[in-house]
């Protein structure tokens, strides 16, 4: 991606809230009825367009398409890519099984009543009841990351006269995070089935790079998979399963530039308790196994804002960049621009000022219909950021101290 020379560049996660046209759409897709195609067509791709010059506009250096052209959510979008794929709805013992499920967790345990009324309003609990099941060979079709392609970079060059240094990025998803829970019905073992779903993703991410665009693969269930599995299973239980899936993600990835790759983890993007998160310090050694030049991460959040300390003692390679989130994707409050920057300096300090760009914790919409802010906030947040990400290089390039 592009480098820190002499600024802080700035950056986000990906899912941006969609514009109330386009919802409209996804709903009629989404519940299975009628719409015009062509119309829809025409609307996703006026609507990137539109979002990218937005982007561009506050600020943002590395853009991306707000993930307009995924249904379902962030991951499971997936699904629609893939044949040898199946969803039913999860029996009562699958729901209260971890390593089937595709929701629950300690925090769900631990805050029940919460829970009833999250995941009712936001639609989740619907979702969360189904199960994936492999039943043929995993193929991918690449219309959908086509057209995806085409319509981001339509949308950069429309501003790059105004904006000659703007670059985009495609958001995609981890082996990890894309069938979890999967019950496996074709493939013999659970190492066969990753490889081939491996195998299958690397065509998403080495169009995407071949395009010209810079690919980020998200993972959330990487770390949200720990509070599921520990306990009733160990930590050795858990950090087998997470072996095999970085493994699988290192398949995928094979040659994928490093400078033109990063590695987005979170912990769940839910404005939940996140009680019992898994310490960034316990998780660390496994993302970095992941070869990528650019490592993307929740910093911001107050369960995990303390967590700069981690690269005290961790160290990078050379080239390898910090993408921490220095806003928040989860909270109406809108970030003060000295916050930001105290952020961004202070790791800067600790990585080295080229090795950091400014980002968020996570999307700001984990669907078309589950946003996570309101989208004027959305903007002022992310005016934040860069307004943050310039008082942090007049510091670390000019010399001057945050007022």
């Amino acid at each position: 991606m592009p480098q820190n020379t002499d600024r802080i560049l700035t950056t986000h996660v990906g899912s941006l809230i969609r514009p109330p046209k386009l919802i409209e759409f996804w709903r009629l897709i989404e519940d299975g009825k009628p719409y015009d195609e062509e119309a829809f067509e025409a609307c996703l791709t006026d609507s990137v367009a539109e979002v990218v010059r937005q982007q561009a506009d506050v600020g943002i250096d590395i853009v991306s398409d707000g993930e307009f052209a995924k249904g379902l959510n962030w991951a499971f979008y997936i699904f629609k890519r893939l044949s040898g794929i199946a969803v039913r709805p999860a029996t009562a013992e699958e729901m209260a099984d971890p390593m089937s499920s595709m929701g629950g967790g300690r925090d769900h345990r631990a805050f029940p009543e919460f829970y009833a009324e999250y995941d009712a309003a936001s639609g989740l609990g619907k979702r969360l009841g189904n199960r994936v099941v492999i039943n043929g060979p995993i193929r991918y079709s690449a219309q959908q990351v086509t057209r995806d392609i085409q319509n981001l970079k339509a949308g950069v060059a429309g501003v790059k006269d105004g904006n000659p240094s703007l670059a985009g990025f495609l958001p995609v998803v981890a082996p990890a995070s894309a069938l979890p829970g999967a019950k496996l019905e074709h493939y013999r073992d659970e190492e066969t089935y990753l490889n081939a779903l491996a195998d299958a993703l690397h065509q998403e991410y080495r169009a995407i790079v071949d395009a010209g665009l810079y690919l980020q693969v998200d993972d959330a269930f990487l770390p949200y998979m720990y509070e599921r599995m520990v306990p009733p299973m160990s930590r050795v239980d858990y950090r087998r399963w997470a072996e095999l899936r970085i493994n699988a993600l290192n398949r995928a990835l094979a040659g994928i530039p490093e400078e033109r790759s990063r590695y987005h983890i979170c912990w769940g993007s839910w404005n939940g308790p996140h009680a019992f998160d898994v310490p960034l310090k316990d998780i660390i050694d496994l993302v970095l196994e992941v070869r990528v030049g650019h490592y993307s991460f929740e910093a911001a959040n107050p369960r995990h804002a303390h967590e700069w300390r981690v690269w005290e003692t961790v160290k990078l390679r050379p080239g390898q960049v910090l993408i921490p989130g220095v806003i928040s994707h989860a909270t109406n409050i809108v970030e003060h621009p000295e916050l930001v920057a105290e952020r961004l300096v202070r790791l800067a300090r600790i990585v080295g000022r080229e090795n950091v760009m400014g980002g968020t914790d996570c999307g700001f919409a984990q669907s078309p219909f589950a946003r996570r802010v309101h989208p004027s906030i959305m903007w002022a947040k992310l005016r934040s950021l860069v307004e943050g990400a310039r008082i942090a290089t007049q510091e670390l390039w000019g010399g001057q101290k945050v007022a």
